[in-house]
């Protein structure tokens, strides 16, 4: 597997924990040994590992956690660290999202989630070209 398959990979790990409401698998993605952020759309920023997967957990345990798909991930590799944009699909709606990783070995451990609004949905082109085949 290609670092970017290994890094698109990754991405999809953190989006099937969404998926699932699995604070387990959520857990395992987020890096222990480096300072993490995470901005929900609407929220103050969070830091720190403990408040983010404190914040997931409430997610997952809402009245109704909303069901996101991830659509038309890209992604860059700089040295140790890894960033993948992607579309977040939530009904009819999108929001465009940034998750920074960082390196262990084989392994790409998430740092930093932001997703936001965005002003339009992504090109039916661009959504099917950018589909990863490794995680399909």
């Amino acid at each position: 597997m290609s670092d970017t398959d290994a890094l698109l990979f990754a991405n999809e790990m953190f989006y099937r924990a969404f998926a699932d409401r699995d604070i387990t698998v959520m857990s395992e993605i987020w890096a222990e040994d480096a300072p993490c952020t995470c901005l929900h759309p609407g929220w103050h920023p969070l830091e720190g590992r403990e408040e983010i997967l404190q914040s997931w957990h409430n997610i997952f345990n809402g009245p109704e956690p909303p069901q996101i798909d991830c659509v038309a991930p890209r992604a860059s590799i700089i040295g140790e660290s890894g960033i993948v944009i992607c579309y977040e699909k939530i009904g009819m709606d999108y929001l465009v999202a940034t998750n920074l990783f960082v390196r262990r070995g084989h392994v790409w451990m998430l740092v930093h989630h932001q997703s936001g609004p965005v002003t339009s949905p992504p090109e039916k082109e661009t959504e099917e070209r950018r589909k990863p085949d490794a995680i399909n």
